[in-house]
Order: structure tokens, then C-alpha cells, then sequence
């Protein structure tokens, strides 16, 4: 028997990216106006600093699933 919480279905998936995988997060959050335990995080790629902070920066990119009791319709 599989019991509620292990059931629910992840749906609508969107990417979000910031400097860092936390502002990615943040970034998700204060858009969906959800609270973390509400969605499922599955990080893409890591930010990474440039040489000397600048010059080849790269955004963290991470993939957020709403939970299917969260996701409106």
C-alpha cells in the first residue's frame, strides 16, 4: 500500500535561474508565491563564478515540479 504523501504526482514543471541554485530558489518562490515544501527541486546545472567574478559567469539553472495538491487548475 502506497501511502498519500509517496503518491502525489509532480506536475507543471517550469526552469527559474540565478546566480546562485539558493536565488534560483528564491527566485521560483517569490514567483509561484509557494512555500518550499510545496515543490520538488531537481537543480540542473550550479552557478559559476567568472575569472575574477565576471568574464564566463554562468547562471544556476534548476527545474521546479509543483505538487499535484498545490498545482491550480
Amino acid at each position: 500500500m502506497v501511502e498519500k504523501d509517496e503518491a502525489k504526482e509532480h506536475i507543471r514543471t517550469r526552469e527559474f535561474e540565478g546566480n546562485t541554485v539558493e536565488e534560483a530558489i528564491s527566485n521560483a518562490l517569490d514567483e509561484l508565491n509557494l512555500h518550499r515544501d510545496k515543490i520538488k527541486i531537481h537543480i540542473l546545472t550550479e552557478g559559476q563564478r567568472g575569472l575574477f567574478g565576471m568574464q564566463g559567469a554562468k547562471k544556476a539553472k534548476i527545474q521546479v515540479s509543483i505538487l499535484a495538491d498545490d498545482a491550480k487548475t
